[in-house]
């Protein structure tokens, strides 16, 4: 046996497009929504559900949004050509502000600790406050896209993929909070085959992926490991050849899948004992 290899034929690329956009087009209709509504980052996996969506239902019932904040100049201005290549409606809501008003009302780690619980903050507080902070741009956006949506009679397309779902690499109620998912079974080599399939500009798909969250930031970097060795690791694992691959690689993947379910699960409800 050996493990799958991760590479998708331009066939099998353009099939797969179709596919997910017919998807689209039923979860529009079932709806009975008027218009796609996604966030617009610069990046290939929000390229690809841009132009499915344009394929799915023509690019004037798409609306792209892009949500700067204080981000990397080059992100907007990836976005803006995808939502040209693409011939989609669009819109740019600058979010700095709104982020910067937001972290000088609430108090900071070490004060939640020492003013609020009454302990020491431990180990570990500066990581903590840099997750804290990040994951707020990210809600941020989620709370802007449903603003949009609720005025645009739209859905709210999620641009997550099966990769960065497996490993819980989404922010839970931020990019995570969406109406649907159409990427969620295509690992990220499949989303790059689909970006070439469907005509994503070649320097959205090459750039180094990032999910902006603060200056400087890689996916790549904060996971630890490469989308490669991401999608080998969990397709062999997905598909029983789990006993291929390099052990501590292995493990760390493996940790990261069972340390993230709960953010792959629905919401624990509680439901009482009846006589």
């Amino acid at each position: 046996m050996t493990v799958p290899t991760i590479y998708l034929e331009q066939v099998a690329a353009l099939a797969l497009a179709d596919q997910i956009s017919e998807w689209l087009k039923e979860r529009l209709d079932e709806a009975h929504a008027d218009r796609f509504v996604l966030g617009l980052s610069g990046g290939i996996d929000s390229a690809v559900v841009a132009g499915l969506c344009a394929r799915a239902a023509g690019p004037e019932r798409v609306l792209a949004v892009m949500m700067p904040s204080a981000s990397n100049p080059d992100d907007l201005a990836c976005a803006m050509e995808v939502a040209e290549t693409f011939g989609l409606k669009s819109t740019t809501i600058d979010l700095t502000s709104v982020a910067d008003t937001f972290y000088a009302s609430v108090p900071d780690v070490a004060t939640v600790f020492s003013g609020v619980l009454g302990e020491e903050p431990g180990n570990g507080i500066e990581e903590r406050s840099q997750l804290a902070k990040a994951n707020v741009r990210p809600r941020l956006r989620m709370l802007t896209l449903y603003y949009l949506a609720n005025l645009a009679r739209g859905i709210v397309v999620g641009t997550g993929n099966k990769t960065e779902l497996m490993i819980g690499y989404f922010t839970k109620y931020g990019d995570g909070g969406v109406d649907i998912f159409p990427l969620t079974d295509l690992y990220k080599f499949e989303v790059r085959a689909v970006a070439r399939a469907i005509g994503v500009p070649e320097r959205v798909i090459t750039r180094p992926p990032s999910a902006g969250l603060w200056e400087g930031q890689t996916d790549e970097q904060e996971i630890g490991l490469t989308y490669d060795e991401l999608d080998s690791t969990l397709s062999a694992m997905d598909t029983g050849h789990a006993s291929l691959l390099d052990s501590e690689v292995h493990a760390r993947v493996q940790h990261m899948v069972s340390t993230t379910a709960h953010k792959r699960a629905p919401v624990p409800t509680f439901s009482r004992k009846r006589p």
